[in-house]
Formats: structure tokens, sequence, C-alpha cells
């Protein structure tokens, strides 16, 4: 009888399970959708998506083609892995293809965040950006902020094993901070860096609000840095004989700054700064502290140019504009690392309208996943492309290439491009003028949905002099 009870529980599970995808199937079986499934109700295919990656992709293409449906992040959605889609998309926001970020990342980001506007409020909020991370706002105010913070962040390093992901986000993070609101030094940014992990972690998660779920975790730590934040703002307000030579300071002057914001979109305007800034130089810092371990040849060619550099200096002199924009092959070391690890895998739009792609009907809500990883490793645009090869970033014709979305596309480039290669270029400056490095090895490196090392990239440094 017990044997009859689990064959027949087990016998129903399936049948359940069965019909549960079966009925999900049904739902979005409307004609002229794109080919594809969609996974389980609520969850869909999520887990695939984040435990497979790259693989999940090459799969459904298998099956599908180049475009096909899913159900990723609580979200009926439209994968597009064709480039000269990716690229329309890309440069049609106005035709009805808006940020489509998923609900966490909206949730714990801000609904002023400027991923999450669109039209006259996207274009306000991104001059008010634009304002504070201008080229001359870079060589006047922020790059000596960064050079000071960089040459003290990266001190006594040498005779030690350190954890290089860890020093990396620990600096983009700082670094930030220092540029937003000169605080990394002061004791709120103790306070404030684990909640900022949590907020990181939660933008990628579904949106389920229990408690112990990443999602909770990140409205927590969102609610605890917006305090914060507020409570600076109200200090500084106070303060009003103090000059401060920071981002925020700019967002506050309403007499110099033409862009008048609440208190709640310079909040979420410094979120977005820090958020977008510290995944994307972190780990392009490790990464290309990977690489060029990994590359002798191409460490020798950078060390090369950095100590160029710092033969027509003193000792103390700080990295200038003028440096910066002597740094080619640097910049080309950055480029390919974005490249080869794929640092972004692509972005999100929604449609605000039913709309016909490429022969498909898409309706309205539904979001569109342009996949942009597997551009990267396209033969055609940057041959033997599994090399680490920065020399094929000299010729600055591949920077304007109308398939280069390492940093984004159409009005939603990465605005903070520059200010991002300023922070990365003036660290691998003093790290390999300062130091050298061996991997201690046994570290495991993931490249989907992060690129990550789950148990940390631990180097042993050793002084270069």
């Amino acid at each position: 009888m017990a044997i009859f009870m689990v064959v027949f529980g087990v016998l129903l599970m399936l049948l359940t399970c069965t019909a549960l995808l079966k009925w999900n199937e049904v739902r979005y079986r409307k004609k002229g959708l794109p080919p594809g499934t969609m996974g389980w109700p609520v969850f869909g295919e999520t887990t695939e998506f984040l435990k497979q990656g790259p693989n999940f992709m090459k799969t459904q293409r298998g099956r599908y083609g180049n475009l096909f449906k899913s159900h990723i992040l609580g979200c009926p959605t439209m994968v597009s892995m064709d480039p000269d889609l990716n690229r329309y998309i890309l440069m049609n926001e106005a035709k009805g293809l808006v940020p489509g970020y998923p609900q966490s990342m909206i949730d714990i980001l801000g609904k002023c965040n400027i991923a999450a506007v669109h039209g006259s409020t996207h274009k306000y909020m991104r001059g008010a950006l634009l304002y504070l991370i201008s080229p001359t706002m870079i060589r006047d105010q922020l790059l000596p902020k960064i050079d000071c913070f960089m040459r003290t962040h990266l001190n006594f390093w040498d005779n030690k094993i350190i954890n290089i992901q860890h020093k990396t986000k620990e600096m983009a993070l700082l670094s930030s901070l220092k540029q937003i609101a000169t605080l990394e030094s002061s004791p709120i940014s103790e306070e404030f860096m684990p909640e900022f992990f949590k907020l990181v972690l939660g933008t990628l998660s579904l949106p389920i609000d229990f408690p112990g779920t990443n999602y909770r975790q990140g409205l927590q730590a969102r609610k605890n840095i917006v305090s914060m934040l507020r409570k600076l703002i109200q200090e500084r307000r106070a303060s009003k004989e103090i000059t401060h030579q920071d981002m925020l300071a700019c967002l506050m002057n309403s007499q110099e700054n033409k862009y008048k914001l609440s208190d709640e979109e310079i909040i979420d305007q410094i979120i977005t700064i820090l958020y977008s800034g510290y995944e994307t130089v972190s780990t392009t810092s490790m990464m290309a502290v990977k690489y060029l371990h990994d590359h002798p040849k191409v460490l020798q060619e950078l060390r090369k140019e950095h100590l160029e550099i710092r033969e027509r200096k003193n000792p103390e002199d700080p990295i200038e504009w003028k440096d910066l924009k002597s740094m080619r092959f640097t910049r080309a070391v950055i480029f390919e690392t974005s490249r080869l690890a794929t640092i972004v895998n692509g972005v999100l739009r929604k449609t605000t309208k039913e709309m016909e792609l490429n022969g498909f009907v898409i309706p309205q809500g539904w979001r569109i996943y342009v996949y942009t990883r597997e551009i990267n490793y396209d033969p055609y645009l940057y041959p033997e492309p599994l090399a680490f090869n920065p020399w094929r970033w000299l010729d600055k014709s591949l920077e304007s290439q109308n398939y280069l979305f390492i940093f984004g596309g159409g009005s939603r480039q990465c605005p903070g491009k520059e200010l991002g290669i300023a922070e990365i270029s003036t660290f691998l400056h003093y790290f390999v003028t300062r130091y050298r490095w061996e991997e201690v090895g046994g570290d495991k490196l993931m490249k989907f949905p992060r690129v990550e090392a789950p148990n940390g990239l631990h180097i042993r440094v050793s002084s270069y002099c």
C-alpha cells in the first residue's frame, strides 16, 4: 500500500508539473509570436537563464533561431541575438522601445534612476548626469580626486596575498564615494558599503518580497542608503559656510546648475552613478589584472607606456589630463578586456505598443532582451576573437563600428564611459608601476550572469622596483 501511495504521488506530481508547463505555454501561444518556450508560471525559465547563461542562449538559438520567446526575471521576453535588429532596437527608443529593466532593478534603484525613465524625463536626467561627468569636470575636479584616492588605496600591497576581486570592488565604490560626496574615509563609508553590496545583489533577482530573499534584502538596503543620503543632504544644507567640491555639491547648487532636481531625484541620481560605475569599473579592473598576468607581452607594453609617463614626473606628481590622453595602449587594454570578458551581456527594452520586428508580432508590455554577448566573438569583426589582443583597438575605427555594444548603444550609451576609463587607467598606472604579481591558483571564474570569482581571485604581490 505504501509503495502504491508513493508511485501515485510521483505520478500526480508529474501530471501536475506537465499541466502547469502546458498551461503556461498555452497562455503565450498568440499568433505571430516568435517560437520558444515559456517554462513555469511566474518563474518562467529564470533558473535556466541564470545558471546556464550563454549555453542556454545558444541552445535556444539552435532550436528557434536568432529571435525566440522566453519568460525570464518575471517577464514574458523576446530574446534577440540578431546584430542588425539589436542595433535597430537600441537606436529607436522613440518608436516604442523604451528601457525594460526587471521590476527588481527599478524598485531597488528608484523610479527616478536614469535607466527607468524615458522621453523628456530621460533627456533631462541624462543632461544632469552628463553635466557632472563632462570632460571638463573629469579634467578639473574628478581626475585629481581619482588620482589621490588610487595612490593611497594601492599603498602597502607588496609582499602580501590579496583578493584582487575584493580590492577592486572596494576601490570602485570608495572612489565613487570620494567623487560624489568626499566620503571615502568617513565613518559613513563603512556603514554604506555592506548595504550597497546587498543592493547590487538584489537588482538581479526575482521580485519576490519574502524574508531572506535577495529582493527583500535589496529593498531594505535601499531604504538604509536613502536614509544615509537624505541625512547627508540635510547636514550640508545646515552648514552653508562649508564649500564642498564634489558631485553632490553640484547637484544641490540650484544657482549654478541649470538642472534643478528634487531631493528624491538627487538621491536616485547618486545611487545610479554608484551602481552603474561599480560593476563595470571593479570587474574590468579585476579582469585586466587577470589578462595581464596571463599575457606577459601585453603587460610589458602597458608597463612601458606608464613608466614613460612616470619618467616625465616627480615621484609625487599626480596623473593629469594630458597623461590620461596619452594612454593609448591602456585604453586598448580596457576595451579588449571589456570585449573578451563580456562585462555587459545585453540590455533590456520594453514595448509600449504592439509592434512587428523581423516578421514577428511583439505584444505591448513585453520585454526585449538585446543579447549582445555573441557579437563580441564575431570573427568578422574581431579576427581570432578568443585571443586577448589589445593592439586591435589601436585602429580607432574599431571604436566607432556599428556593432560595438560593450558600452550600450543609441541614446542609452553609457554616459559614464570616459569617467570609468579614467578610473581604470589610473588604477592600472599605479598598479603596474609599483608591483609585480602572480596568481595563487585554484580560483574559478564565472562569466554569467555576472563576471565574478565566487571564492575570490587571489594574487601574490611584490614590489616592482
